[in-house]
């Protein structure tokens, strides 16, 4: 699977999870600690499919496109819309993210 698919699937995923452990954490069921782990374990395992010589390398490369899901969550979810300001940086993350993941590379 394409990294263009498996990095914004593990930022759902992660965003899931995070999100279900904040709101049993603020007193929501118990079941939300159930499926916040379950998907942060997927989140793991999708960015685990990424095929890159590094790990490090993957991260790095994924934490700019989490930003971005992380800004589409809060307007989907949330009900708040990014700003200019979360667009821009947004942009700039994604962009960066680019260039990790399309540079050319010896060996």
């Amino acid at each position: 699977m394409p990294a263009a698919l498996l990095y914004p699937l593990a930022a759902l995923a992660e965003i899931v999870g995070c999100f279900a452990v904040w709101a049993w954490w603020r007193g929501a069921s118990p079941l939300w600690l159930v499926l916040g782990l379950l998907s942060l374990a997927l989140f793991a395992g999708l960015l685990a499919l990424v095929e890159a010589g590094f790990a490090g390398r993957a991260f790095a490369a994924y934490g700019g496109i989490y930003i971005a899901a992380s800004l589409a969550w809060m307007w989907a979810v949330e009900g708040q819309r990014p700003d200019l300001w979360d667009a821009a940086g947004a942009g700039l993350c994604i962009l960066g993210a680019a260039v990790i993941i399309l540079a050319p590379r010896a060996g």
